[in-house]
């Protein structure tokens, strides 16, 4: 099947089956290998991705449940690239430790923070669900409070 996809700005064309999820359309057919593949069910959150501002879980999702309106944006899209300040707020607390998790829970946190940009801890520790193997929760929590007050101030 081919069709297209907006994909970090860029309208791309893809030709996978419908049923290959939106995961492996990123990584394999496109190259954009910062989203990872950790559960295969949609629970650990490695695969999160932003579609139309809200985060996404792809390793179980179908490409063909997207269409070209809709804006998907990976790790590699976040405006600023690496100097986001939500990765700029991971980098400089040390918030990942292995780092296999770290970009759905990046992904995760900025589309939070698009929605709440003064999130409280109960906030936080209700949006973000990514499972991390090393056990960052508190310092994933301090990055985003950092990244807030830096969103905030502009």
């Amino acid at each position: 099947m081919k069709k297209k996809l907006k994909i970090n700005g860029e309208i791309q064309e893809i030709d996978a089956d419908a049923d290959t999820p939106l995961l492996w359309v990123l990584r394999d057919h496109l190259g954009l290998t910062g989203t990872k593949y950790g559960c295969g069910v949609m629970a650990c959150g490695a695969c999160t991705v932003m579609v139309d501002g809200r985060a996404t879980r792809t390793c179980a999702m179908p490409v063909g449940a997207f269409n070209e309106q809709q804006d998907i944006t990976t790790i590699e899209g976040l405006p600023g690239a690496t100097h986001h300040a939500v990765q700029k707020a991971w980098a400089e607390n040390s918030v990942a430790q292995c780092g296999y998790c770290q970009s759905g829970m990046i992904m995760t946190a900025t589309a939070m923070l698009q929605n709440n940009p003064a999130p409280s801890d109960t906030d936080i520790d209700k949006h973000m669900t990514n499972i991390c193997r090393c056990g960052t929760y508190q310092l994933v929590r301090v990055a985003i409070k950092q990244a807030a007050k830096e969103l905030q101030n502009g």
